[in-house]
Formats: structure tokens, C-alpha cells, sequence
């Protein structure tokens, strides 16, 4: 494997859930992929890689702060040096998860990046307060679904595809 056929998995989570996807996906790469929070991701780290999964939390209908923060931080710095690279999405939500994923998309047009697979959307159906602040787990199929979603991205890379 070529030192940029590995998949970079950036992960922001507050209440564990999309941290739990995040490493239900890097399980399902068995060890071709590179997990790291999102405050600890920067441009080297996207340029390094092949491909990209982006994890984060639905917030007010956005991708979580945290996440918009690492975007913001390498958006300039990669342009133009990641065209045509893989990328997908697991949005943790309370509803629907569309917004974070039409923001990443937006910022993923921009980085020219092609999305290899259908956004994974995990609804947590958390929408009184106590129910958004409170630890969130994994379903054993949504575990299963996100580690197929790792194993994918990353048996695509190995295998040229992307």
C-alpha cells in the first residue's frame, strides 16, 4: 500500500456517538486507516491521506463547531493539492442529519473530492435536552453498518478504486 492509499478518518463527538462510529469505521478498516479527532487534524494529515470519512454531530441543523473549526483551519491550505480523492460522511443526529451533510458536501465540492458512497446518517432520535446531552450507543446494526463502511473506503483504496 502507497503511503497515501490510507483512509483518514476525522471524528468530532460530544456525546460519544459519532466518536463510536468514527471507531466502528477504523475497526472495519483493520489497520488501513488513520483515526483522529478533528481538533488534532490538520492539513498534513489530509494530504498524507488517500481518502477521507468525516464524522461529526448534527448541531441546529450543522455539522458541530469542532468539525467547521478543522475545516476551517485546512480548507486553504489543501486547496487544490487533494483534487479527486475519495471521500464519505457519518453524521450522528438527533432528526435528520441533512444539513451537516450538505455543509461537508459544499466544502467538499470546493476541495473537488468525490463522494464514493451515500452518506451514512446514524439518528439517534434525541430531541428534548436531556436526551441530546446524554451518552449516546451504538446499535449493534449501526455498529455493524459503520464498520462496513470503514472496510469499504478502505478495501477501495487498496484496491485502486478510488
Amino acid at each position: 500500500m502507497s503511503e497515501d492509499a490510507n483512509l483518514l478518518i476525522v471524528w468530532h463527538s460530544r456525546t460519544g456517538g459519532a466518536e463510536a462510529m468514527a471507531g466502528a469505521a477504523a475497526v472495519g478498516a483493520a489497520g488501513r486507516a488513520r483515526l483522529i479527532q478533528c481538533d488534532e487534524a490538520g492539513p498534513n494529515d489530509l494530504l498524507a491521506a488517500g481518502a477521507y470519512l468525516f464524522v461529526c454531530p448534527e448541531n441546529l441543523a450543522s455539522m458541530s463547531g469542532a468539525m467547521k473549526e478543522f475545516f476551517d483551519r485546512c480548507y486553504y491550505p489543501v486547496l487544490g493539492r487533494i483534487e479527486g480523492r475519495g471521500f464519505a460522511t457519518a453524521i450522528a443526529a438527533g432528526s435528520d442529519g441533512e444539513g451537516a451533510t450538505r455543509q461537508i458536501d459544499r466544502i467538499a465540492t470546493g476541495w473537488r473530492l468525490k463522494r464514493v458512497t451515500d452518506p451514512l446518517i446514524v439518528n439517534f432520535t434525541a430531541q428534548t435536552p436531556e436526551e441530546i446531552m446524554a451518552p449516546k450507543v451504538l446499535s449493534a446494526e449501526d455498529e455493524k453498518t459503520c464498520r462496513d463502511l470503514g472496510a469499504a473506503l478502505a478495501e477501495g483504496l487498496t484496491l485502486g478504486i478510488f
